[in-house]
């Protein structure tokens, strides 16, 4: 696999985790309550963090050969 198909594919990682932030933080503020919705808030803010360094990385390491 070329260094340019890995970046892909680590890049759609990073937005599935995006999306899974957005879906969980709509969750926890409208359908949960209490201790579940800060153990669903939490996670979600942790895939949103991780999501954004791959994205990150991904962008500012510029383009492949």
């Amino acid at each position: 696999m070329s260094l340019s198909l890995i970046k892909m594919w680590i890049s759609f990682a990073g937005i599935i985790l995006m999306f899974l932030a957005v879906g969980l933080i709509l969750l926890s503020r409208h359908k949960l309550k209490g201790v579940f919705s800060v153990i669903t808030a939490v996670i979600a803010y942790l895939c949103m963090i991780v999501g954004g360094i791959i994205i990150m990385y991904i962008v500012l390491s510029g383009p492949t050969p």
